[in-house]
């Protein structure tokens, strides 16, 4: 059962569509004992990270993803702010993310005053390849997605990266440690691209 993670800040109709379209049937979710008894878990977001945690916090979350992603071995695909919630922390707020990641959360407010550059920064960009993944596999050399985002990934640790992105700064736009992966981009906004990355996820781990 995949499911998607419902927790007030993720855009989970648009992910349930796409599954769809790539042909998986998923549930959307904020019950933890349905949570429990997933094969995959997909964790979307949009808005603010304190905001973010704060939700999963409140909703009684964060223990039962612990178990479910660190102790069980679940696999877990963090998108947008999603992905910025596996980190340390982030500049937006004082609240501790969930610490999967050895990587901090900075916002891309310097870097538009240095390079007058538009935030946020919004639009299709093309990935580099840090390392292979199965994430990727079967796509095109070419292979772009759309970005949506005003704060940015800083990881730690290289060995969690798998792809970066430029937009005044180099940034870490793809994560994945073991089970636990993560893209700064929306899939369900990258048509062929993102389709592809969704199946991989669901197929491949």
């Amino acid at each position: 059962m995949i499911v998607i993670i419902d927790y007030g800040a993720g855009n989970v109709g648009s992910i349930k569509n796409m599954l769809k379209k790539v042909g998986f049937t998923s549930s959307i979710s904020s019950d933890p004992s349905v949570i429990d008894k997933a094969e995959k878990l997909i964790l979307p977001g949009v808005g603010s990270f304190a905001f973010g945690i704060n939700q999963l916090n409140k909703l009684g979350l964060v223990q039962p993803l612990e178990r479910k992603v660190k102790q069980q071995k679940t696999p877990i695909l963090g998108i947008c702010l999603g992905v910025q919630l596996f980190t340390k922390a982030s500049e937006e707020g004082n609240a501790p993310g969930l610490g999967w990641f050895d990587a901090e959360v900075k916002w891309f407010n310097m870097i538009k005053e240095l390079n007058h550059l538009r935030v946020p920064h919004m639009g299709w960009d093309e990935p580099k390849v840090v390392k292979e993944s199965r994430l990727f596999r079967g796509m095109e050399k070419d292979m772009r997605f759309y970005f949506v985002h005003s704060y940015y990934i800083k990881a730690n640790d290289r060995s969690d990266v798998l792809t970066e992105s430029f937009y005044g700064v180099t940034f870490t736009s793809a994560l994945e440690r073991e089970n636990i992966i993560g893209v700064q981009f929306h899939p369900e906004k990258s048509h062929k691209f993102g389709m592809q990355l969704m199946k991989n996820f669901i197929e491949l781990y």
